[in-house]
């Protein structure tokens, strides 16, 4: 099997690819930046709170079974009740849970197909269409606000499953650490970019004569412009290569046909890569240190506010420091794979999160360059670890079956991205301490480290019938 397999053969080309593919890491990096870490989740619960506070003020205090406490007012959806602050973490369990059902499909349809830079466009576009119509939610219709959410979630997850599938036929063996971690570097500065700009329209609305809620609005429509003008420029890049290195695609159904084909190609990809246990080992290996690193990003600014005491400006600050570090970490992981290979420097990476972890043990309650200290250390980690582990499963998926094994790779991580969170609020619960519960994070990259350090990569790589690279 040649080594490039489907790549151009012309070097010029391919470094054009190459460069354009980064682009969609900046573009869609707005979506869980801007708009799911940081504003939707307060301005989602904001307005099914004013929503819930309006139904108590026509219907009389038995709206709030709790009070008058906005914190016990009710909403309701699909006729399920529940309290309005517990909104959004059911819509981010319900979100997830929809693309694990949506994505496998995504990937076999994508490898059915010549259409892949199609389908990029469609998930793209349709994602950025639903984020920007995230600004005319309101108080009045804040149940527009979770169907846009979801569908723009779907959007994200599959255009990133047909994105990733686009590594290998674009770069060589030799080649893939360095180009997927500048992507994921690049995805980094570009949230950050996007975010800074963001906080500027937030803390500056009364300047312009916006209100709170429409600078969020207005907020929401940027992202979904950004995301959808930045895709331009992937797609302007990438070329609608076929599947392999000849000129046929897997198959040469049209419509519902090619549906109905994609559900056959995934139950055979699932029986297909059981042939493949190394590859799987990768991947559960990759399920817990990934759910690690999630669970560390999301709680870490409650662990600011809750235990550390420190105001919301040093969070603000922390967060975009974060993002612009991890620019540097994805580009400086990249430099050292290629010295001593992917797998030795993602061992590296997750040595380096344990240390954080124990750290973050001993930053004192109001310190806040203590905590910034933290931050510059996920952000060396944080963007790396990720972009390495994606080039690194790329090597070990047969050839033809990138979208497939990527889909996989993205409802494997996302179906255990559960288990982190419970531990933290388990362990904070049961001792009364998130200082005890951020450290006992630790366990999932330790797991990681061990598991990962007992793959053999080289003999997975050759399994599928991939060409190894010279360093692992």
């Amino acid at each position: 099997m040649s080594v490039l397999g489907g790549l151009a053969p012309d070097t010029a080309g391919r470094r054009r690819e190459q460069r354009g593919w980064c682009w969609y890491d900046w573009a869609n990096s707005v979506f869980p930046t801007s708009v799911t870490t940081v504003f939707l989740s307060l301005y989602l619960t904001g307005v099914a709170t004013e929503s819930a506070t309006a139904d108590l003020a026509r219907n009389g205090p038995g709206a709030c079974p709790g009070g008058n406490s906005l914190v016990h007012c009710d909403v309701s959806v699909l006729g399920l009740v529940f309290p309005a602050g517990s909104l959004w973490g059911y819509l981010l369990s319900a979100a997830t849970v929809v693309q694990v059902l949506v994505l496998p499909i995504t990937g076999a349809i994508a490898d059915r197909t010549r259409g892949k830079r199609t389908m990029l466009a469609g998930f793209a576009f349709g994602g950025a269409l639903a984020t920007s119509l995230l600004g005319l939610v309101g108080s009045s219709n804040w149940r527009l606000g979770i169907v846009l959410f979801i569908a723009a979630n779907i959007c994200f997850g599959a255009s990133v499953v047909v994105y990733y599938s686009f590594l290998p036929q674009i770069a060589s063996t030799e080649e893939r650490d360095r180009v997927s971690s500048r992507g994921w570097a690049f995805g980094y500065l570009g949230g950050g970019c996007a975010l800074a700009l963001h906080l500027l329209l937030y803390l500056g609305h009364d300047a312009i004569g916006l209100s709170e809620s429409a600078a969020v609005r207005w907020i929401f429509v940027s992202a979904g412009v950004w995301w959808a003008v930045f895709t331009l420029l992937p797609l302007a890049a990438l070329r609608g290569r076929p599947v392999h290195g000849n000129d046929e695609p897997t198959g040469d159904e049209r419509g519902v046909a090619v549906i109905t084909a994609g559900f056959r190609q995934l139950a055979g990809t699932l029986r297909q890569a059981r042939a493949f246990p190394l590859t799987l080992a990768f991947l559960g290996s990759y399920m817990i240190y990934t759910d690690g690193i999630a669970t560390v990003t999301q709680v870490s600014a409650q662990y600011g506010d809750l235990e550390l005491r420190l105001p919301q400006e040093s969070l603000i600050i922390t967060f975009l420091i974060v993002q612009f570090i991890a620019f540097i970490g994805g580009v400086l992981h990249g430099v050292l794979a290629s010295r001593i290979g992917a797998k030795k420097t993602i061992l590296v990476s997750l040595v380096v999160w344990i240390v954080v972890l124990a750290a973050a043990y001993f930053v004192q309650s109001g310190q806040q360059f203590q905590f910034y200290g933290l931050a510059v250390g996920i952000g060396l980690v944080l963007g790396g670890t990720n972009a390495l582990s994606r080039s690194l499963f790329s090597q070990m998926v047969p050839e033809g079956k990138e979208a497939e094994y990527f889909s996989l790779y993205e409802v494997g991580e996302r179906s255990t991205s559960w288990l982190g969170p419970l531990v933290f609020a388990g362990v904070g619960q049961a001792t009364g301490s998130f200082r005890l519960a951020i450290v006992s994070l630790v366990v999932f990259f330790a797991v990681g480290l061990v598991l990962v350090s007992l793959v053999p990569v080289r003999r997975a790589i050759e399994a599928v019938g991939n060409t190894a690279p010279e360093r692992l």
